[in-house]
């Protein structure tokens, strides 16, 4: 392979492993505007169950610290083993979790914790029930201020905070619906922003295949941009196209397309210059950051 290509490629891998970090930064940051909002309604509600679906499980205590449990086999004995981890900060969830999910384990949670009604229960359900659509536009400079706005809204009309833990977990579902929407936002956005910078590069390299697995299909075409073909769970296996940025967040937590992105071109380019010491880096600083708060 020419020297040419793999400086094209080399280039395409290390924007990846920046935005993946410049993610991850934007997502800590976002999580934690949502648990400080929200610090006063868990510890009333006693904290919530997000997952409980073995051997996954996910909870957040009312100190606002989360526990996460995963199970696996022994393979000397053959037994299983439970483990229980404490997760302290926004940045190592947001490595574990995708923020949008998160969000929308949240509103279910809250949901089941005032006695609402168990639907909806998937992210485009949740969306539409709050009359909202994930491809609506919205100006990521006022991100801070949409949320700060939302706390305050919910804050002027409840001077005393809630009054019982079905007020509170009602308030705290409003609040989820809103970030869930919000998150799906900045992560098609991050997307898009991704597409224009590799455009110049996937002219020349032709279309990138990072996934081709039997029930998922992802491809960085030439014109830059990102397609999906995916067989949804639960459905009847006839595959889906996803051809938008909004298209595949529902499906897609873009630090694993970035991660699977920069993988593939350097297991299948193993001449080119990944740019090691720049995602190296990218990690250490949202690490940092994360650490910092």
């Amino acid at each position: 392979m020419d020297a040419t290509r793999n400086d094209l490629l080399g280039g395409i891998a290390q924007d990846a492993a920046l935005e993946r970090g410049d993610f991850l930064t934007q997502a800590t940051e976002q999580l934690h505007r949502f648990l400080d909002a929200n610090r006063k309604r868990i510890a009333e509600v006693g904290g919530l169950v997000l997952i409980d679906e073995d051997p996954d499980y996910l909870s957040i205590a009312p100190d606002c610290t989360f526990r996460s449990r995963s199970r696996y086999q022994d393979e000397k004995t053959g037994e299983w083993i439970s483990e229980t981890e404490v997760i302290e900060t926004a940045g190592e969830l947001v490595e574990l979790y995708n923020p949008s999910d998160l969000y929308q384990w949240f509103a279910e949670a809250a949901r089941e914790a005032g006695g609402l009604a168990p639907e909806p229960t998937g992210a485009e359900d949740v969306l539409e029930a709050a009359n909202v659509s994930i491809t609506d536009t919205i100006d990521l400079d006022d991100e801070s201020r949409g949320y700060a706005e939302a706390a305050d809204e919910w804050a002027a009309t409840h001077p005393d905070g809630a009054e019982t833990e079905n007020e509170a977990a009602g308030g705290l579902y409003d609040l989820a619906v809103d970030f869930l929407e919000r998150s799906q936002r900045t992560e098609a956005s991050l997307l898009a922003r991704f597409e224009d910078a590799a455009a110049p590069l996937t002219a020349k390299t032709g279309d990138l295949m990072i996934v081709d697995d039997d029930d998922e299909r992802l491809v960085l075409t030439a014109g830059g941009s990102f397609r999906a073909e995916v067989v949804p769970e639960g459905g009847s296996g006839e595959w889906k196209t996803l051809s938008t940025p909004e298209e595949l967040v529902e499906f897609y937590d873009p630090t694993d397309v970035f991660s699977d992105l920069a993988d593939s071109l350097a297991e299948g380019h193993p001449g080119i210059d990944a740019g090691e010491d720049a995602a190296v880096a990218a990690e250490e600083a949202a690490a940092e950051e994360a650490g910092d708060r």
